[in-house]
């Protein structure tokens, strides 16, 4: 699945702080990880309002994730994440994340994101299938929705 032209995919945006960077001032790869983790989470807030994330009654584990760079962040560079659900399976579902400089047009960093739906049980975690309600939140994917913890969209000019 990709998301529309029409209706474009859940954004986030988020601001590169000093001690993400190496001496250069360039965000070290490692944090791109936390990056798509902050993309995860807003994500499923925005697809699901209505539920708490955190009562337990929602618990995916990652799976697998293939980061591919293609330029680098710096700091103070604001960050737009896009993110949408590009498959699902039983109890899978694979995510994309797009990352660029915000105002810019290629991504520099994509990232393919497996989750795998799972039900705790005595602390034993098991994949479980994924719930046809919460499969039609995450199909739905909060398209046209931002988020933006960056202030990048408060300043004058700023194109979404």
């Amino acid at each position: 699945m990709t998301p529309s032209a029409a209706v474009p995919p859940f954004r986030h945006y988020i601001r590169v702080r000093y001690q993400e960077c190496d001496t250069q001032l360039v965000v070290f790869n490692a944090r791109y990880g936390d990056y798509i983790d902050l993309g995860i989470t807003q994500f499923l807030m925005a697809c699901m309002p209505k539920r708490n994330l955190y009562d337990g009654s929602f618990e995916i584990q990652l799976k697998k994730q293939v980061i591919e760079w293609f330029a680098p962040a710096r700091f103070n560079d604001v960050i737009e994440i896009q993110t949408w659900v590009s498959r699902f399976g039983r109890t899978s579902f694979d995510v994309r994340f797009e990352l660029r400089i915000a105002g810019q047009a290629d991504p520099i960093v994509v990232a393919d994101t497996v989750y795998v739906h799972v039900l705790g049980d005595n602390g034993v975690w098991k994949s479980a299938p994924l719930p046809a309600s919460e499969r039609a939140l995450l199909e739905a994917g909060a398209r046209g929705r931002i988020v933006d913890h960056a202030g990048y969209l408060a300043v004058a000019g700023a194109a979404i």
